[in-house]
C-alpha cells in the first residue's frame, strides 16, 4: 500500500472494493516510480476508477495531466460518467476531445481547415493591429492639436502604417478564405464558454451544440481549452499517430514527460497501432500526380515524372502478372490482395520500378520529386489562403513521392509490401501498401516519452507477450496485476464441450456440421432468454444461422449491416439467437446486461484468416524476438484467445446477473489437452479461468444447462423437457 492514501479523496463512492483499493495503491506507487502498469481486471472490477483515482491525485501533486483513451464508444461514455462522479467529489477540469471530422461546422478537410485558420488568424491579427493604430492615431492627433510638433510628425508615420494595414485587412476580407466561426473565437468574448466548459464534464456533442448556437468553432475552442486541464478523454488516434500526438501534447501545454496515459481495452492497441503505421498509395493517386505536373514549369518536373511513372509501371505490371483471366473477372468492389513476393528478395513492384526507371539515379530523382511536391504544396496553401482557390488542393506529387521513397527503403521485417486490386466503373485498378508488422514501432516511442502509462483490459495476459509486442516498460519491467471475476461463481457456468475440433479443413464435414448444429439447437432451447453465438467468421455465422432450427427469432450479423441496430433489435427480444463473427464489432466493448443475453457460445477456436499478411506478422515476430514459436503465439494464438475471453465476458455483467458460457470445441477441454498436443488451447487461458472450465459431452450439456438455470429460478414457466 502506498504511504499516502490521499488519492482516496478522489474516489467518488462510499468505499472501494478490496481489490480496487489494492490496485489503486499499486498504481500510485508505480506512478511515483515512473513505471508502466499492465492491469487486467474482469468485468465488474472497477478498472476505470482504480486507474483514474490514483493517476489524478498523483497528477495534481506533481503538476501533470492524465489522458485516458479508448477505441470503444461505449467506454468513452463510461469515462464521462466516472469523471463526472469524481468532479462531484473533487473539482477536476476535464475535456472530452474528439477529432475535427465530427466537430467541424463547415465540413472542410484538414488541409483546408489549416489554411482557413492561417488566413483567419492573420485577419484577426491585422484587425487588432488596425484598432491599435487607430487608437494611437487619435492620441497623437489630440497631442498635435495641443501644439505638440513631435506628435504631429509621429502621427504622419502612424497614418502611413495605418493605410497599409487597412489595405491588407480589406484584401483579406474581400479575397481571402475566412472561417467566420474561428474568427468569432479570436475576436469575441469566450470567457462564458470556458466557464461553462470547466463547470462540468461536457461531451463533444454538447460543445458542438453550444458553439453552433453561439457562432463559434467548437473544435478550436476545445483545443484551446485543453491547456493545463487535469484530465482529457480521447480516442486512441490522438496518442498513436506520432504527428497528431505531438500537436496534442502541445495543445495540452505539456511535455510528454508531464503526461500520464491510461489506455482502456488495451488489448486493442496492437491492431490500432498497426493501422496507424500502415501506409497506402492507389494507382489513381499516381495518375493524379502525373496529371498535376503536366503544366508545371520547374526543373524538377522531369525527375518527378520519371520516378512516378516508373513506379506506376511496376505496380500495374505486378498485378497484371498476378491476375489470370478468370481472376480478373472475379475482382469486385472490395480490395483483393495479390502475391508479389519474388525469389530474388525484392518484391515484383520494386523490380518492375527498377526495370522501368530511366534516369541518372532514382534516389536523386525521388529527392527532387519530394522537393517539388513540398513546393507545390506550399503554393496550394498560399493560393487557398489568399482566396485564389475555393478549396485547398492536395499535392499528389508529394503523396506519391513520399510513399515511393518509403517503399524503396522498406527492406526489413517491420513492414510487408502488399498489392491489392479492386474494380470500379472504369475497370480494375491497384493499390500499393506498406503493411506494418510490428506495432511497437508506433507504441514504444510513446511509452518511452510519457511519464508513465497504465494499460487496462479484461484480457491482457500473458503480460510478457503484450509487453514485448508493444514495447511497454522501457528499461524497467512494467508493474503487472490481474484481478479475476468478482461476481459470485455460483451464478455462472463455463462449459468446454467435447465436440469435434472445428479446424478450417473440417468445417465442410457433414458429420461435424450435424454435431455442432444439434448442440447449438440444444443450447438455444435450454437458455431462458437470448443466446449469443460467436463464430470463426461471418461465413460460418451465416452457415449456422441457416442450419439451426429454433422456436425463437434468429438474427444474423453481416458486414456492412448496422451492428448497433441489430444489437438493439436482438436485446429487445426475449428468446432470440444472434449469430456473428468473433472478429466483428459485437464481441467486445458491448454490454448485454441481465436477460439481454443469458448464454454465450464461442464456436470453434476462431483463429483469424491466415493470409500472407498474417504470415508476414508471424515471421516479423519470430525474427524480432529470435524465436520461431513466438511468431504463431504472438501473432495468432494469443490474440485469438483474448478475443475468445472477451466474447465470454459478454454475459454475467453484474453481481445479480447469471448465465452460461459455452466453448464449443474439444480443443478447449482439459481431458483432450494431452491427446491434441499443440492443437489444444486449454493452457492458453489464465489458470483461475481454466479452473472454472467444466468439460462436458455434447449430449449432457442440455441437462447441465437445465439444472443451472433451474437453480437460478430462470424459467418463467415449465422448463423444456430434455
Amino acid at each position: 500500500m502506498s504511504e499516502s492514501a490521499s488519492y482516496l479523496d478522489y474516489f467518488p463512492y462510499e468505499e472501494p472494493y478490496d481489490h480496487q483499493r489494492d490496485a489503486m495503491g499499486r498504481i500510485r506507487d508505480a506512478l511515483a516510480d515512473e513505471r508502466d502498469v499492465l492491469f487486467e481486471g474482469a468485468c465488474g472490477t472497477g478498472k476505470t476508477l482504480a486507474s483514474l483515482v490514483p493517476a489524478l491525485e498523483y497528477a495534481d501533486a506533481e503538476n501533470k495531466t492524465v489522458v485516458i483513451s479508448t477505441n470503444v464508444h461505449q467506454q468513452t461514455r463510461q469515462f464521462i460518467e466516472e469523471a463526472r462522479a469524481i468532479t462531484r467529489q473533487q473539482q477536476i477540469r476535464t475535456v472530452v476531445f474528439r477529432g475535427k471530422g465530427s466537430m467541424c461546422h463547415i465540413d472542410v478537410d484538414y488541409d483546408e481547415c489549416q489554411a482557413l485558420r492561417d488566413t483567419t488568424r492573420e485577419l484577426a491579427d491585422q484587425q487588432a493591429e488596425l484598432a491599435e493604430l487607430e487608437a494611437r492615431e487619435q492620441e497623437l492627433l489630440a497631442a498635435a492639436q495641443d501644439g505638440n510638433e513631435q506628435a504631429s510628425e509621429a502621427r504622419s508615420a502612424v497614418m502611413d502604417e495605418l493605410d497599409a494595414v487597412q489595405e491588407r485587412v480589406e484584401d483579406l476580407e474581400s479575397e481571402g478564405n475566412i472561417c467566420e466561426r474561428y474568427h468569432a473565437n479570436l475576436t469575441e468574448d469566450t470567457d462564458e464558454f470556458y466557464a461553462w466548459l470547466t463547470g462540468d464534464v461536457r461531451t463533444p456533442d454538447e460543445v458542438y451544440e453550444y458553439a453552433e448556437r453561439a457562432g463559434f468553432c467548437g473544435y478550436e475552442l476545445l483545443k484551446k481549452g485543453m491547456e493545463g486541464v487535469d484530465l482529457v478523454i480521447c480516442n486512441y488516434h490522438h496518442l498513436l499517430d506520432p504527428m497528431i500526438r505531438e500537436q496534442f501534447f502541445r495543445w495540452l501545454g505539456r511535455d510528454p514527460e508531464d503526461v500520464i496515459t491510461v489506455f482502456d481495452e488495451a488489448h486493442n492497441i496492437e491492431e490500432a497501432a498497426r493501422e496507424h503505421a500502415t501506409h497506402q498509395l492507389t494507382e489513381s493517386t499516381l495518375d493524379s500526380a502525373l496529371t498535376e505536373i503536366e503544366d508545371v514549369e520547374d526543373f524538377r518536373v522531369e525527375a518527378a515524372e520519371r520516378v512516378v511513372r516508373a513506379y506506376r509501371t511496376g505496380l500495374t505490371e505486378s498485378y497484371d502478372a498476378a491476375l489470370s483471366l478468370g481472376a480478373k473477372q472475379s475482382v469486385g468492389d472490395d480490395w483483393h490482395d495479390l502475391e508479389i513476393d519474388n525469389e530474388t528478395g525484392r518484391d515484383e513492384v520494386t523490380l518492375g520500378f527498377l526495370d522501368a526507371y530511366e534516369g541518372p539515379g532514382f534516389r536523386q530523382d525521388i529527392e527532387a520529386a519530394l522537393n517539388l511536391g513540398s513546393t507545390l504544396d506550399r503554393r496550394y496553401q498560399e493560393a487557398y489562403k489568399d482566396g485564389e482557390t475555393t478549396t485547398r488542393k492536395e499535392c499528389r506529387v508529394l503523396q506519391a513521392a513520399g510513399f515511393i521513397d518509403e517503399w524503396i527503403d522498406s527492406t526489413d521485417e517491420t513492414t510487408y509490401p502488399v498489392v491489392s486490386v479492386r474494380r470500379d466503373d472504369a475497370g480494375i485498378y491497384g493499390r500499393a501498401e506498406l503493411f506494418a508488422c510490428l506495432p511497437r514501432s508506433v507504441t514504444e516511442p510513446l511509452f518511452d516519452s510519457v511519464h508513465a502509462a497504465v494499460l487496462m483490459s479484461a484480457t491482457l495476459r500473458p503480460f510478457d507477450v503484450l509487453s514485448d509486442v508493444l514495447g511497454v516498460g522501457g528499461a524497467d519491467d512494467p508493474v503487472t496485476m490481474a484481478y479475476g471475476e468478482q461476481f459470485p461463481e455460483s451464478r455462472r457456468r463455463t462449459y468446454a464441450v467435447d465436440t469435434p475440433a472445428l479446424f478450417a479443413s473440417a468445417r465442410d464435414d457433414p458429420g461435424t456440421q450435424e454435431t455442432l448444429t444439434a448442440t447449438l439447437e440444444a443450447i438455444v432451447r435450454f437458455t431462458p432468454g437470448n443466446t449469443l453465438v460467436f463464430c470463426p467468421s461471418y461465413e460460418e455465422a451465416e452457415r449456422y444461422f441457416h442450419r439451426v432450427e429454433t422456436a425463437g427469432q434468429p438474427y444474423l450479423d453481416r458486414p456492412g449491416v448496422s451492428a448497433q441496430e441489430l444489437k438493439e433489435e436482438f436485446t429487445a427480444d426475449d428468446d432470440g439467437v444472434l449469430f456473428t463473427s468473433l472478429w466483428g464489432t459485437l464481441g467486445e466493448g458491448v454490454s448485454y446486461d441481465d436477460d439481454q443475453a443469458r448464454s454465450v457460445v464461442v464456436l470453434g477456436v476462431p483463429y483469424p484468416h491466415l493470409d500472407d499478411r498474417m504470415d508476414a506478422v508471424e515471421q516479423a515476430y519470430a525474427t524480432a524476438f529470435d524465436d520461431e514459436d513466438a511468431g504463431w503465439e504472438y501473432a495468432v494464438e494469443v490474440p485469438t484467445i483474448r478475443k475468445t475471453r472477451q466474447a465470454l465476458g459478454r454475459v454475467v455483467r453484474s453481481p445479480e446477473d447469471f448465465g452460461v458460457r459455452v466453448l464449443l470445441d474439444e480443443r478447449y477441454t482439459q481431458s483432450k489437452a494431452r491427446d491434441l498436443g499443440d492443437y489444444s488451447v486449454f493452457e492458453s487461458f489464465p489458470e483461475e479461468e481454466r479452473a472454472q472450465h467444466i468439460d462436458i459431452a455434447p449430449e449432457k450439456l442440455r441437462y447441465a444447462m437445465l439444472n443451472f438455470y433451474a437453480d437460478m429460478d430462470a424459467w418463467a414457466g415449465t422448463p423444456p423437457e430434455p
